[in-house]
């Protein structure tokens, strides 16, 4: 089964801007929308989506300025609350409720807007993300982000093998994956250029909010308290994005909980034990 690449029209900052997406499964099935991390795009839900298709519609959207999305002019504008702007769009073009899973900034999203009066999310997924961030985690992913931006290297990669290199190396704590599964990641991570090199599938410019800015903590239990509909939160056992004590509240005020071992920030759902998982909790 492939996927149908679509995208709409969303208002941002006085214009009219490109979202893009894949689109899994039967156009009238329930619908999921999968929204993914800070420097990933849409296809990481691949596997995952091939799975859901068979009893859903499943849509992984590009947020703005990574994979097929439009690029934004004013690098301020790559803020958390923008995107759920363009994401508000797209569920009112969806016009019915779906289930949401978001990976890290996914699931930030859809943590903010399924707290909002209204809101067309009927079950949430979050996947190594919660309602407490540490600010040494917010550091880790600054700094490794403004030295990404500043780097001639992560400009122009040579061919895909280098860029798995590289991937292999900053996401070593996805998980244990197949080489098989490497190179689709980089694959997936990756745009060609005109020169017939190679660069990451993002602006890099998605870096400039984060420069020069100091992380705090992050509560968002407020957000939480307000979310009624069912939740399941997934952890990587070495996360220091959700760390132990916020998954335990997360499963002590209701939510079905998940860990997977020998992960860090962010499980890459491609196992089939993570994706049962989500299939189940989806199928209620």
């Amino acid at each position: 089964m492939q996927p149908k690449t679509r995208s709409i029209p969303y208002l941002l900052a006085g214009k009219f801007r490109r979202l893009s997406f894949d689109e899994w499964g039967a156009p009238d099935a329930p619908p999921v929308l999968c929204v993914h991390g800070l420097t990933r795009n849409g296809r990481d839900f691949d596997a995952l989506a091939a799975v859901l298709a068979s009893d859903h519609r499943v849509i992984c959207v590009d947020l703005p300025g990574r994979g097929h999305s439009d690029w934004l002019e004013d690098p301020m504008l790559y803020q958390a609350q923008h995107y759920v702007t363009a994401l508000a769009h797209l569920l009112a073009w969806i016009g019915r409720d779906v289930a949401w899973v978001g990976t890290s900034l996914g699931g930030i999203c859809g943590m903010v807007i399924a707290a909002t009066d209204g809101a067309p999310i009927n079950r949430l997924v979050l996947n190594d993300v919660g309602p407490f961030i540490p600010a040494d985690a917010l550091r880790r992913i600054r700094d490794y982000m403004v030295a990404s931006g500043d780097s001639p290297l992560m400009a122009r990669f040579p061919d895909i093998e280098t860029i798995e290199r590289h991937l292999r190396l900053i996401h070593a704590p996805f998980a244990p994956l197949s080489d098989a599964q490497w190179t689709d990641l980089a694959r997936n991570s990756a745009r060609k250029l005109p020169d017939g090199r190679f660069t990451m599938h993002y602006d890099p410019k998605i870096a400039e909010p984060l420069r020069g800015h100091d992380p705090v903590d992050v509560d968002m239990w407020p957000f939480w308290d307000r979310i009624k509909i069912p939740r399941m939160a997934i952890r990587g056992a070495t996360s220091d994005i959700l760390l132990p004590e916020t998954f335990a509240r997360m499963e002590a005020s209701g939510a079905a909980a998940f860990e997977v071992p020998v992960t860090g920030h962010a499980p890459p759902l491609v196992d089939p034990l993570q994706i049962e998982a989500i299939r189940s909790f989806l199928a209620g």
